[in-house]
């Protein structure tokens, strides 16, 4: 004989207010981030060089950082765990959408890759060109004359017909201008030349100025070319470690030795390594990875600089003193250009 069991509508209305209440634990997207260590991936698969490839034991990581929109649920675990962050959006994305941040980015993960094969080149004395395309504009301040003229992702080549060879030159010739002195911007947009005339704007620092954050746009071409394919991976980050991988390739040598190394640092044209964000999350990315040698980007410390820096501590100091708390057996290497990591690779087999 069956027995049906008889549900009360304040009994029906409450387990769904309960399942309701699970589900947007878990679920419900709140208007923050939540940043905490990523990935450690091996740079085999990211590079590849015609009859240069990379058969030696070991591995080079990239490390990243995790990124992802808040639960009810990640919020309070990230409020627990000291290596996890609750970040704003306007500190993530800067203000802009995030079809504008992805483009930022991507660009800023080509531009590591074009300065890492243009440093690996150089070191390995292989045919190599660096040719200056203008300034990348990062964002566009909403109080510029420019404003609604140059967008995210434009390049800036000649300022007044005036073109420069560094992101400096622009600067310097810019600022030696009276502030409201009418200047015409040529600028490229989905590869098509554009022009933008406007009024300079007084910066804060009293200088004259178009009201843009920018960054060098380069082209690297190389013999033989190299390929190299970041999937999902964004940011200017990688450089160093990129850098080592295309080195080690073109050269043949065998730096590694079977270690599996990581690291973390952006490179420049001349080979110099600097300092970047969230370095003690991606100490455990490595750890997890089983990372045995750490390059982090060395700067010294000042009062002022340690003022500004994550956790009020540079890079190395961070990271060294992460992985004393989770991974006392990784040997972290403070490095201050591309030649510092590759001799600690020589001397130490």
């Amino acid at each position: 004989m069956r027995r049906w069991i008889q549900w009360s509508w304040r009994e029906i209305v409450l387990t769904a207010v309960i399942v309701v209440a699970i589900l947007a634990f878990f679920f419900l997207p709140l208007p923050k981030y939540i940043e905490g260590p990523g990935e450690a991936n091996d740079l085999k698969t990211f590079v590849s060089i015609k009859n240069h490839p990379d058969q030696d034991q070991g591995k080079f990581m990239i490390t990243s950082v995790a990124l992802s929109q808040a639960r009810p649920a990640t919020y309070l675990y990230a409020k627990f765990n000291s290596y996890y962050s609750v970040e704003s959006v306007d500190s993530v994305t800067g203000g802009e959408s995030n079809a504008t941040y992805d483009r930022v980015q991507d660009f800023y993960m080509q531009s590591a890759i074009n300065e890492a094969i243009y440093t690996a080149y150089r070191a390995a004395h292989k045919p190599v060109k660096r040719q200056y395309l203008g300034i990348y504009v990062l964002s566009v301040d909403a109080k510029s004359p420019f404003a609604k003229k140059l967008q995210v992702g434009d390049t800036v080549t000649k300022v007044d017909g005036h073109h420069f060879n560094s992101m400096t030159g622009y600067q310097r010739y810019i600022q030696k201008q009276r502030v409201g002195k009418r200047t015409t911007i040529t600028y490229q947009r989905n590869g098509h030349d554009r022009q933008a005339t406007a009024k300079l704007m007084r910066l804060p620092t009293k200088k004259a100025g178009i009201g843009i954050i920018l960054t060098d746009n380069v082209k690297v071409t190389a013999k033989p070319k190299v390929n190299v394919d970041p999937g999902e991976i964004g940011g200017p980050s990688g450089g160093l470690m990129f850098s080592l991988q295309i080195y080690n390739q073109v050269t043949g040598k065998n730096l590694r030795h079977g270690q599996k190394i990581a690291g973390t640092g952006t490179v420049d044209g001349d080979g110099n390594v600097g300092e970047i964000g969230g370095i003690d999350k991606k100490i455990i990315a490595a750890k997890r990875a089983g990372a045995t040698v750490f390059f982090a980007p060395y700067v010294k410390p000042s009062k002022l600089l340690l003022k500004y820096e994550e956790h009020h501590m540079t890079n190395y100091q961070l990271a060294k003193a992460t992985a004393k708390k989770v991974a006392p057996n990784m040997k972290v290497v403070p490095v201050e250009t591309f030649g510092d990591a590759v001799k600690y690779l020589e001397t130490h087999k």
